[in-house]
């Protein structure tokens, strides 16, 4: 992409500047398998406030320790937990806990557990104590395979996140993103640190959008592999894909409402680009409203009962809102003069996009009640960003350093996150949902 992409887009030849930017990809066969290009997570920053903990090794197998460092990898990347070094020290379940000493080493709060194998089972119990108030805040017992092990880790980690911050936890959720190797295209899903990518379609062709069903067992993408953008829905499970959106012209930027049951989607077959629900099986297509110019990039406001979107009409690329049922468009950005990709917290309180200023490229928040406006980031070419699911941190694509990296950023703009490919460019990246 260039400087000038925003990041949900259609075909070139029918876009303004400010909307170019649809990649050239074909369909390939869904293929589940594990890609080589494992993300890199480098971090800076603290946030406001850091609570002290510790994590000891989990007691009574060789993979304690390999679950202990996921955990404290997880609570080491939200820039809200000060680490107490406690590598090398196991505990299990049962331990009788020191919690004067553990006070005394700096650890207001401390994790622990065991782990043990049968017949290629693991079993996991962790606890989790406040060494202040001299008591048990959190414990529980898991099961699973070796390769579930990961994911265990991060659910565990989620628990100590919200057990200590009140706000549910990310780690175990996923991303989704298109990688580009050469002329080969991939449309990933991974853990929300980048690891265990896998590739959910191959292609020669562009895949861009990507969008994920609000249960997570779906997403929604754009394929050019039928020589035009179509619109296709595919169950990662089983692989199974269907084009629910293959109209005369362009068909881009699939967004999901809030129930699962319908897409917003941008069509052009009236030769302008508009914007249309449809169902999640392809019928039911309606269009939202008429405009004489470009309106775009829709995604529903979390009620569901409006979309907010990006439009021209008024001169310049800025960002709207107006009912589902049609009507009257609102304007809600009002800083700069070029503001595109829009994204609304969890909450419905803040939003945030692309501005460009002074030439650059930049994340920028708005607060939805003041109008009040955050730049997040410095550019120069940043785009499509995301908003994790608990509302705390943003995911986005970024140029580092002439590198394409996925960089991930907490909404006060102090922890920042960069997910490295080893090789090929990220782009389109989007956050998944909760999932349990």
């Amino acid at each position: 992409m260039t400087a000038a992409t925003p990041a949900r887009t259609a075909a070139p030849s029918t876009w303004r500047v400010w909307t170019f930017g649809a990649l050239v990809l074909a369909a390939g066969l869904m293929a589940a398998n594990t890609s080589h290009a494992q993300l890199r997570v480098d971090i800076s920053g603290v946030g406001a406030t850091q609570y002290p903990i510790a994590t000891a090794d989990f007691a009574g197998d060789a993979q304690g320790q390999a679950v202990a460092e996921i955990i404290r990898a997880d609570l080491t990347r939200s820039g809200q937990f000060r680490l107490v070094n406690a590598t090398g020290t196991s505990l299990n379940a049962e331990s009788s806990i020191a919690y004067d000493e553990w006070r005394n080493r700096g650890a207001d709060y401390l994790a622990y557990g065991s782990i043990s194998q049968t017949g290629g089972q693991y079993s996991i119990s962790y606890r989790l104590v406040d060494s202040v108030r001299k008591t048990q805040l959190d414990g529980v017992a898991f099961a699973g395979s070796e390769k579930e092990l990961r994911r265990i880790s991060h659910q565990i980690a989620d628990r100590i996140y919200e057990k200590i911050t009140g706000v549910r936890g990310v780690f175990s959720t996923r991303i989704a993103y298109v990688l580009q190797t050469g002329n080969s295209y991939e449309l990933q899903i991974a853990d929300a640190d980048g690891q265990n990518p896998q590739v959910m379609l191959r292609s020669k062709q562009s895949i861009i959008s990507p969008s994920w069903s609000p249960d997570g067992k779906r997403l929604a993408y754009v394929s050019f592999e039928a020589g035009k953008p179509v619109v296709y829905v595919q169950t990662l499970a089983t692989g199974q894909r269907v084009p629910i959106a293959n109209f005369k012209g362009n068909n881009s930027a699939p967004a999901w409402s809030p129930n699962g049951q319908q897409l917003a989607i941008v069509l052009s077959r009236d030769s302008i680009s508009q914007i249309y629900t449809i169902n999640a099986d392809g019928s039911g297509l309606r269009r939202v409203m008429r405009s004489p110019l470009i309106d775009t990039e829709p995604t529903y406001t979390p009620d569901g009962a409006s979309l907010i979107f990006t439009s021209d009409r008024g001169g310049n690329p800025h960002i709207y809102k107006v009912p589902v049922a049609g009507g009257d468009a609102q304007r809600i950005t009002f800083n700069g003069s070029y503001n595109i990709s829009p994204a609304l917290s969890p909450d419905a309180n803040n939003l945030v996009y692309v501005t460009r200023r002074d030439g650059a490229f930049r994340i920028a928040i708005q607060n939805m009640g003041s109008g009040s406006e955050q730049l997040l980031t410095a550019g120069p070419d940043d785009e499509s960003p995301s908003f994790a699911p608990n509302g705390m941190q943003i995911l986005y694509s970024s140029v580092q350093g002439g590198r394409s990296v996925l960089a991930v950023i907490s909404v006060d703009g102090r922890v920042r996150q960069t997910l490295s490919a080893l090789n090929g460019k990220v782009r389109e990246p989007t956050w998944g949902p909760f999932t349990n």
